[in-house]
């Protein structure tokens, strides 16, 4: 089964050249960080995505990704979406270049795919061959490994993790107990690479499966 792919948005972005030192200190950044970049967007997983891939392509760390409650369907404005993040750089044109970064990734290399035709039924089943520094602190693994990053509701998330675990060598890295914040369920699985893309395949099919047969047991 061939599953259409579902790209987020991007809908709100600006950038901070010289952080004034009060709100500096929320975000405890360091010294060298002067510059700040600020987005929203319409799907958090893949803004959590595109922040880790922004740490490894410019001169830029993610100092905050917070995903807001229920989802962008609910969302308090316009321009909120489901996902604020944050990225912080010793001056503006860093830090825009990892914003340049984050509006490709977003735009063209990580999507949430279609089970169902109404695209109201979707999964995230994302494989990072080397990971950036935001998403190895929160794996809890050395950066540049692999991860498989799946996402899906929360019954399939639960039943679809257990078979990626079982289909290849993998170990679980961080769970995300149903519900998270937006309503869904998932993991980061570390391994080779090879071993996460057999687990997100797994996984993939699993969510498949229930969804064409979701109360056959």
């Amino acid at each position: 089964m061939k599953l259409e792919p579902i790209y987020s948005e991007i809908l709100a972005v600006r950038i901070i050249p010289n952080v004034d030192p009060m709100l500096a200190e929320q975000f405890d950044l360091k010294n060298e960080h002067r510059s700040l970049a600020i987005f929203t967007v319409t799907m958090d997983d893949i803004g959590v995505t595109a922040l880790d891939e922004a740490t490894k392509r410019a001169d830029v760390e993610a100092v905050y990704a917070e995903s807001f409650y229920a989802g962008a369907d609910v969302a308090s404005g316009p321009l909120s979406g489901e996902f604020i993040g944050v990225l912080a750089g010793p001056n503006p044109d860093e830090v825009k270049s990892g914003m340049d970064v984050v509006e490709k990734v977003i735009e063209s290399e990580a999507y949430f795919e279609a089970i169902n035709q109404e695209k109201t039924h979707s999964l995230f089943a994302h494989v990072i061959s080397r990971t950036g520094s935001f998403l190895s602190k929160e794996a809890g693994i050395e950066q540049g490994e692999s991860l498989a990053y799946l996402i899906a509701p929360p019954l399939e998330a639960t039943y679809a993790i257990d078979a990626a675990l079982k289909a290849s060598g993998v170990e679980l890295a961080c769970f995300y107990g149903p519900p998270t914040e937006t309503n869904f369920g998932g993991a980061l699985l570390t391994g080779s690479q090879a071993a996460c893309t057999a687990a997100a395949d797994a996984f993939r099919q699993a969510v498949v499966d229930i969804a064409e047969n979701p109360t056959s047991y």
